[in-house]
């Protein structure tokens, strides 16, 4: 039967208890980890979220009543124990915080009981996640999620701190909005009060932090919850965290400066890791060039390289069709990988056919000098010889080539070099390397919309310099934008806003806008641009993003106290879930079943 806590105060969580406290009495309270019965001595390994510390019970000690409760403890259950702490006599547990000392009890209560736990509470569970995520609260017992996300905590403390520091003002902005038709999907919300209208739960506070740039609020962020209805990955979420700022009368140095030093301290502070100032900057075109990625991983080199001049003669159809059609053809050189088997090679040209290749060519480079390569009928001996020189290729290489169109090469090749990168065991999760990438696109085309899209949003700033394009060749220009990489994941990124009203116009004409659609789906923000708006940027993280990157966890959901599935549902809840018809009656929506189109 389970027990109160009348009468009885926690002194200590289980390893504040420390030698210093030897000799005096402390009540503990938590969670049994495990209870081993030496017959006459049990042993019991309390658990809170601090971590373990070990607890003796003997009859001699407690009284037969404490010592018999004792008996009857199993994994899970709740109690609280008050004792006298000790040193342990000769067996000094190296592995534990409280390894040095023990708690000898003296009184004993069971707070709750427990059944017996679908899995056991241990770090490193080999629990299948799908099991896991349906028991959530126990799997949130589990030591290394615990310590996820109080790192989770302690980054959102530091964060507020140093923002405030900084002179930023943290202001909440609404989460039921007005939906817009750029990006991705909104969840939408239904109005009882306004029948057949909808709110949209916010992908970010965009609009809003820039009107209170126009408000006059100089620097805000805020701690943001945002909502995207996409399909999930590792690092993607449908509800997540932004740390999320705006900037007035700056440009890009000034928001990168002060982002740089965010970083620094959160970095130093939480992993004791000293990021050099200022970080590297790479514009987003050498970004593609060089690493086929806009969020390239540093950890490692297998840079691609453009060989489209060594080969412009080729015979060899692959190549010579991918230059004639305004494509390239560029390679990764696999250091070391010349013996790679042929099953294995194999293997890599399926992995690039799911990024849009037709094959992989490639060139072994044997210890002798010699090649062996599939292509070689097509090229002679001196052109292959050119070939490897190009790609600094030297004996034990393995040089892998995609031609195509280069938006497929780049993805090809990017994708490729990260699962060689894998295989290698090229990625050290204790090894940060930060990127600044800049300069993206302004807009991009899309064929299937027929029009230009904006690369980031439709408030992205031009590069002064390049705005003249407008007319002539939209696709040129560059943007004020800006995103923060690490280890070749995307951590956050902004840019600098316009803020000159006949910009803005033009923007929205270039992305397909007429006045009268810009007016009903911006017109707040619009109307708000009449009446003096200072130039100012900004700029979003991850914060779920940067917690995995801390940690060295796999995904996100590692780091997130309650997070859906790929399928966007939650395992322990059940939602989405069904509702009550007469909600639906109110709200004034009807559910019709899917019609069968084969019917």
């Amino acid at each position: 039967m389970a027990e109160s806590m009348l009468g009885i105060k926690r002194s200590h969580r289980c390893t504040e208890v420390r030698t210093a406290n030897t000799g005096g009495e402390v009540t503990v309270m938590g969670w049994v980890q495990k209870s081993r019965n030496k017959g006459g001595i049990i042993f019991v390994d309390l658990r809170d979220r601090s971590g373990i510390l070990q607890i003796i019970f003997e009859e001699s000690d407690c009284g037969a009543e404490n010592f018999a409760k004792a008996e009857k403890l199993r994994s899970e259950f709740v109690i609280a124990v008050t004792g006298t702490v000790e040193n342990r006599a000769g067996n000094i547990n190296e592995n534990m915080a409280t390894g040095a000392i023990e708690v000898r009890a003296k009184g004993l209560r069971i707070l709750s009981e427990s059944d017996t736990p679908p899995f056991p509470i241990e770090e490193n569970s080999k629990t299948k996640e799908e099991l896991r995520l349906k028991y959530r609260y126990l799997d949130l017992r589990r030591p290394d999620i615990q310590r996820n996300i109080m790192v989770r905590s302690q980054v959102a403390i530091l964060t507020r701190a140093f923002l405030a520091e900084e002179g930023f003002l943290e202001i909440e902005t609404p989460t039921l909005i007005k939906s817009t038709p750029e990006g991705a999907r909104d969840y939408l919300v239904p109005s009882r009060v306004h029948p057949g209208s909808f709110y949209a739960l916010p992908q970010s506070p965009q609009l809003f932090k820039q009107l209170l740039m126009c408000s006059g609020y100089d620097r805000y962020f805020q701690l943001a919850r945002c909502y995207r209805d996409e399909d999930l990955r590792a690092d993607r979420q449908p509800e997540f965290t932004q740390i999320d700022m705006e900037l007035s009368f700056v440009d890009v140095e000034d928001v990168l400066e002060v982002n740089e030093r965010l970083l620094k301290k959160l970095f130093k502070e939480i992993c004791n890791y000293d990021i050099q100032l200022p970080i590297q900057r790479m514009t987003w075109r050498e970004a593609m060039d060089r690493f086929g990625s806009d969020k390239p991983d540093l950890r490692f080199g297998m840079e691609l390289k453009n060989v489209s001049d060594i080969v412009k003669d080729t015979e060899f159809a692959v190549f010579k069709g991918a230059l004639e059609s305004g494509g390239s053809v560029r390679g990764i050189n696999a250091k070391g990988q010349g013996a790679m088997p042929r099953k294995k090679i194999d293997a890599l040209v399926e992995y690039a056919k799911g990024f849009g290749a037709k094959g992989l060519a490639y060139l072994a480079i044997n210890e002798d000098g010699t090649y062996k390569c599939s292509f070689s009928k097509f090229m002679s001996e001196e052109e292959l010889h050119k070939l490897a020189d190009a790609m600094e290729g030297t004996a034990g290489d393995l040089l892998l080539f995609a031609a195509d169109k280069d938006s497929v090469v780049f993805d090809v090749l990017g994708n490729l070099r990260l699962e060689l990168a894998r295989q290698l065991d090229l990625l050290k999760k204790d090894e940060f390397k930060f990127l600044w990438v800049t300069e993206f696109p302004l807009l991009e085309y899309s064929e299937d919309q027929d029009r230009f899209t904006a690369v980031h949003h439709p408030f992205t700033a031009p590069m002064d310099e390049d705005w003249a394009l407008i007319d002539s060749d939209p696709g040129a220009i560059r943007a004020k934008a800006y995103d923060m990489v690490l280890n070749g994941t995307e951590l956050g990124g902004g840019s600098v806003r316009i803020h000159q009203s006949d910009i803005q116009s033009r923007m929205f004409e270039v992305l397909g806008f007429t006045k009268e659609q810009a007016q009903e789906q911006f017109g707040f923000l619009l109307d708000a641009f009449r009446f003096g708006v200072p130039p100012h940027a900004g700029l979003a993280y991850g914060l779920d993003r940067i917690v995995m990157l801390m940690v060295g966890a796999d995904s996100i959901r590692d780091v997130m106290a309650f997070p859906k599935v790929k399928d966007a549902s939650c395992l322990m809840s059940e939602a989405p879930a069904p509702v009550d018809p007469k909600q639906l009656v109110d709200l004034g929506i009807e559910i019709s079943e899917e019609v069968n189109s084969d019917q």
